[in-house]
């Protein structure tokens, strides 16, 4: 039978690499639960074996249940009736099955009801469901709130609310404001603390709510009186079943309209204090932000994924002049480009994952006993990096989504253009990727910090170090020279001492760094595997050339030309 996670052999060769072993190990503390839970895996090949049946299960009903419903629930959307969310039909019935399967809450510990999963079959499962219908994802992904709450609450929440996912309950991060959208610190909904009842109070407008009518909401308000920045900012839990809350409507989106987005209004809404007072979005968000920027990078490759079998399907049934348009040049050029693009950013998504895993399970870990100096050295190696490969990601990831879609509906000519077709829904998804979570150029202002502190040079170092089979030795060397234009690159915009001409030049240098970066990992999963060869050779040919166009645009410019910039947009908006 036909399965999401069967025809795509790239998801099985990340879910087999070779660092999944070490993350196992850590996952399951040594396999110490196998005798208190059924289900706990035995040994690695055990664990190995579960996370396939359980991807297998992931990947039939996103092809038996989710994609058939896509088109659906992308005309009926979601209603607001008395103050409540209603689903599409197609979006419940779609939820009930992850639901039955086991499937909310599948990174929690055992305890909690969950499967304690690894991040990494995590995000396959996300990449999947995105392909399959990608506003749905929006809805199943926000378990991720999940994680906040066992990251950081105290036991007694963990205890009542963490259990609920495993029976159904869905999820909202509760973030943006009319005033507070990408600035995040500037977030005014109100947290008062009611020493008599002992309780907390919410009173405010939040905007832009994904799935806002959720059961378990966490939200971001301001505890402190008198304070106008971050350091005022604490995260809360709330309740639907208080009936605090007002939804003053859905939102007609552009794309991914089975996921609800939502306006509301907390009136006295009782709420619960995640961790400590004032660490809301200097520690939490920022935690609850990360994962949800990774999990967009799943989102954005699903769509990918999606467009180009739409986009090759396409190709190969429509005739013109005599033959399929998938052998006209300009047709399979665009494919082949699909493809090798995809490949980059599934690397780069893994990786990322990979990291996240290691740092993740050595924090759990820290909390058990105290970290050898080793284990402490690799959390916190994994951790620095995790910081600046997410933001590349969602930055990558999401923009080659949407160049994609776009060229999957130009194959597509006219027809594309209708409603007939499934890439003219898939091309409206794929737009709110570089927007949500962190528009592309908020990726950017993250990411930069990879160039200035050297990480993303230390890294490509360490791909370099590599052992690598001969026959791609000169793919190796290409990306060598690649890296010593990055560097000559990076040294021209710091040598100016400027920090305005830095941030104008963010975006080309951290896009020329995740160009080798790509190249570096769809090399060494050539190693393992040599279909990647092909892959890492047309990669490296088109970052090649992209980066060589951006360090000619950076040694051709002066600070003096951002004045000329500047007076382009005076001179036409007076």
């Amino acid at each position: 039978m036909p399965n999401y996670f069967n025809d795509n052999e790239d998801l099985k060769f990340y879910l087999h690499h070779p660092d999944i072993q070490h993350i196992i190990e850590l996952k399951e503390r040594s396999f110490s639960e196998k005798d208190n839970y059924e289900y706990a895996p035995q040994n690695h090949e055990d664990a190995l074996d579960s996370y396939e049946q359980v991807l297998d299960i992931v990947g039939s009903i996103c092809h038996d249940t989710i994609a058939p419903n896509a088109e659906s629930v992308d005309r009926e959307g979601p209603h607001l009736d008395h103050n409540e969310v209603t689903y599409a039909k197609g979006t419940a019935e779609n939820y009930e099955k992850l639901v039955q399967a086991g499937l909310i809450g599948m990174t929690l510990p055992r305890k909690y009801g969950g499967l304690n999963f690894p991040i990494t079959p995590y995000i396959i499962s996300g990449e999947m469901i995105s392909r399959a219908d990608a506003g749905f994802a929006n809805i199943w992904g926000l378990q991720d709130c999940a994680e906040t709450i066992h990251e950081f609450a105290s036991e007694e929440l963990k205890d009542k609310y963490l259990p609920m996912f495993n029976d159904g309950a869905t999820a909202a991060m509760d973030l943006t404001e009319p005033d507070a959208g990408s600035d995040l610190q500037s977030v005014a909904l109100r947290a008062y603390y009611n020493a008599d009842k002992d309780q907390w109070y919410l009173n405010g407008v939040k905007r832009f709510i994904t799935n806002g009518d959720a059961d378990i909401s966490l939200i971001l308000a301001r505890s402190e009186e008198g304070t106008e920045d971050a350091r005022g900012l604490s995260l809360f839990l709330y309740d639907r079943r208080e009936h605090a809350v007002t939804i003053r409507r859905i939102e007609n989106k552009l794309g991914i309209k089975g996921s609800p987005t939502c306006e509301l209004v907390f009136n006295d809404a009782p709420a619960y204090l995640i961790g400590n007072r004032k660490m809301g979005l200097i520690k939490y968000v920022m935690s609850l932000m990360n994962s949800a920027r990774l999990g967009v990078g799943g989102q954005a490759i699903g769509i990918a994924e999606a467009a180009y079998r739409e986009a090759a399907k396409y190709a190969h049934e429509r005739a013109q002049f005599g033959k399929p348009i998938i052998q006209f040049p300009a047709v399979y050029e665009m494919l082949t480009n699909m493809r090798v693009r995809i490949a980059a950013e599934r690397s780069l998504m893994y990786e990322t994952a990979r990291m996240v895993d290691l740092y993740k399970a050595y924090l759990e870990i820290g909390e058990e006993r105290t970290l050898e100096k080793e284990e402490r050295q690799e959390m916190k190696t994994n951790q620095r990096y995790a910081d600046v490969f997410t933001p590349l990601l969602k930055l990558t990831a999401s923009e080659i989504c949407n160049l994609i879609a776009y060229d999957a509906l130009q194959i597509h000519g006219g027809a594309g253009f209708m409603k007939d077709f499934p890439i003219e829904r898939i091309y409206r998804d794929a737009r709110i990727t570089s927007i949500y979570e962190g528009t592309s150029q908020l990726q950017v202002l993250a990411a930069i910090k990879g160039v200035t502190t050297g990480m993303y040079l230390n890294r490509i170092r360490e791909y370099e170090e590599r052992e690598i089979n001969p026959e791609l030795e000169h793919l190796k060397k290409k990306l060598m020279k690649m890296t010593e234009t990055y560097e000559e690159a990076v040294k021209i915009v710091h040598d100016k001492d400027d920090s305005e001409y830095l941030d104008f030049h963010a975006r080309r240098l951290v896009e020329m760094a995740g160009n080798i970066i790509m190249g570096h990992l769809l090399i060494l999963d050539a190693q393992v595997e040599k279909r990647f060869k092909y892959l890492a050779e047309l990669f490296i040919k088109i970052g090649d050339a992209a980066n060589d166009e951006k360090v000619n645009y950076i040694k051709d410019s002066e600070i003096r030309d951002l004045g000329t910039y500047r007076q382009v947009i005076t001179d036409y908006t007076e």
